[in-house]
């Protein structure tokens, strides 16, 4: 079963239009979805779990329709969106506590797991923890009620360098079970070459490009040249560029060459 199938989702706001899009993750996969600030990345997110109203289209969430079966879907999915949202008052055994009376399939044992692995402190009300430890509580959080669909909206984000290793390590466990799959955000793309499986990228609303990691890896390549040697090359190979100082980057196709 898809875990995701998005088909001419749309949404308009008063200076942007996003979509129509149309996406699907398989099961026991991860996507990728880059692309500029304000390209719509956190927007899709909000329409995937209905916070957002759509003007068009349609989702469907692990098999079910995102409106109409939206508090089944809750349960059956683990959300970061760009800032973990706990009380500042609260710890995190505190919150444990408080999510196991939201999630029907809270697995204390598991959350307990996560804070460990992770060292993340119990008793350190949630103001005061730093925001990549407020990133991984939230991601502790995700995972600790059993989802099948996870949704990170740039949860890497101040992350040092070995935490986000560590996540990269969590969310590929995640992802080995077929029923299993996440789709997470990012500008790192470091991260995303070690985690993902495919890629999407949207620009100014708009979708252009859903492929294989693999795929576009072999596909394309990174061309460094003079401009001199970029002229005598076919242009019909070459995708896009950009001149610095010391010379120019190209998107080429490498069949081409």
């Amino acid at each position: 079963m898809n875990a995701l199938e998005i088909r001419g989702l749309t949404k308009h706001y008063k200076d942007f239009t996003l979509g129509p899009l149309d996406l699907t993750l398989p099961g026991g996969c991860i996507m990728g979805l880059i692309g500029e600030n304000g390209a719509g990345k956190s927007a899709t997110m909000s329409l995937l779990l209905d916070a957002v109203r759509r003007d068009g289209g349609g989702v469907s969430v692990l098999g079910m329709d995102n409106q109409t079966e939206i508090q089944t879907i809750k349960e059956e999915v683990g959300v970061v969106l760009g800032e973990a949202g706990l009380p500042d008052c609260m710890t995190a055994k505190q919150t444990g506590r408080v999510m196991s009376g939201i999630f029907h399939h809270w697995d204390q044992k598991a959350y307990e797991e996560y804070l460990r692995r992770m060292d993340l402190p119990e008793n350190k009300p949630f103001k005061e923890l730093s925001r990549g430890m407020k990133m991984k509580l939230g991601i502790a959080v995700a995972l600790a009620h059993h989802p099948k669909l996870l949704l990170l909206d740039e949860a890497t984000n101040g992350l040092d360098p070995v935490a986000r290793d560590e996540l990269v390590d969590l969310l590929c466990d995640f992802a080995r079970e077929e029923d299993h799959a996440v789709l997470i955000s990012s500008h790192i793309v470091s991260d995303l070459e070690k985690l993902c499986d495919y890629i999407a990228f949207l620009h100014k609303g708009r979708l252009l490009l859903c492929e294989e990691k693999d795929a576009l890896r072999e596909e394309y390549g990174v061309l460094h040249c003079t401009p001199a040697q970029l002229a005598e090359l076919d242009p019909g190979a070459i995708l896009g560029r950009r001149e610095t100082p010391y010379g120019v980057e190209a998107l080429v196709r490498r069949e081409a060459f």
